[in-house]
């Protein structure tokens, strides 16, 4: 199993192949499909991003809101495929890793063999077990899209597969055994 923690630099993730177990660690930001459409606006219209995409994490989740005692509710991962419009400006900005559930379309694949990329998948319908390695979430921008808004989380053995390498292998094209 292998440990990753933000910002990545493209030697770590070179080192991820498909099918590899991974844990991640640190900082990473949470956003959906409307914080993504935000992004990309902020990036066509030449204003700056609410934080540096250079070697992160975006994990696909739009959050339950906290039960009491609790730093987050329920955060399991939203299907990925909707964030492929969005994703491959997101990569060409520097953005390392995505985390979430399903398959990416070949756009996707190609930016993250062109710039570096790797796609991990997290267990979805898992969001109570997945909420229990957050340990700090804070909405950093767009907080009138409620649980679509930005969020700066802290990670704690968030386990994660990588399902699609930098080299473009992908888990679900794999032969089956």
């Amino acid at each position: 199993m292998k440990t990753i923690r933000a910002p990545l630099e493209l030697e770590d993730i070179r080192s991820l192949q498909v099918g590899d177990e991974v844990l991640v660690e640190g900082t990473i930001y949470a956003a959906r499909d409307q914080a993504h459409q935000r992004m990309a606006e902020a990036i066509r219209a030449g204003r700056e991003l609410p934080f540096d995409l250079r070697g992160q994490i975006i994990y696909y989740v739009g959050p339950c809101p906290a039960p009491p005692g609790r730093v987050i509710g329920s955060a399991g991962p939203t299907t990925s495929g909707r964030m492929d419009a969005y994703a491959p400006l997101l990569i060409a900005r520097g953005l390392r890793v995505m985390i979430g559930k399903g398959s990416r379309n070949q756009e996707v694949k190609k930016a993250m063999r062109e710039n570096g990329a790797v796609y991990l998948l997290t267990v979805g319908g898992a969001g109570a077990y997945l909420a229990e390695r957050i340990t700090a979430a804070e909405v950093i921008a767009y907080p009138e899209l409620g649980p679509e808004a930005l969020y700066r989380l802290e990670v704690r053995d968030f386990p994660c597969i990588v399902a699609i390498d930098a080299e473009g292998h992908d888990i679900y094209e794999r032969p089956k055994e």
